[in-house]
């Protein structure tokens, strides 16, 4: 199993997560949060007074999938988040050693 995190734009949140659901992955968790890469915050006007955002606001999308379909579940997140411009966001992927449903105890892939 297979942890896949993305920080992404929260415009973008829809579009995710409709992709994440026709490509047959279903459960998720989205956690706003806010940050910065290489773009280290932006300029923005208010009333003619600039002024330094440096956390910009971010969505982070958690899915865990079985290992065959982590490829699908980046695609469904890359695709529709990419604009091509500096702050699009990033995917992380890491292992997942266990999984248990707490209601039934279930564990392993039959968890998810």
């Amino acid at each position: 199993m297979k942890k896949v995190e993305a920080i992404i734009r929260p415009i973008k949140l829809d579009d995710v997560k409709t992709a994440l659901v026709d490509a047959g992955i279903i459960g998720m968790t989205i956690t706003d949060c806010r940050g910065f890469g290489r773009q280290k915050g932006q300029v923005e006007r208010y009333r003619g007074t600039e002024f330094t955002v440096e956390f910009i606001n971010k969505v982070k999308v958690e899915v865990v999938v079985d290992d065959d379909k982590v490829d699908a579940a980046i695609e469904a997140i890359a695709g529709p988040s990419r604009t091509g411009e500096i702050g699009d966001g990033k995917i992380f992927v890491t292992t997942v050693e266990k999984a248990v449903r707490i209601r039934t105890s279930e564990t392993g892939t039959i968890a998810l």
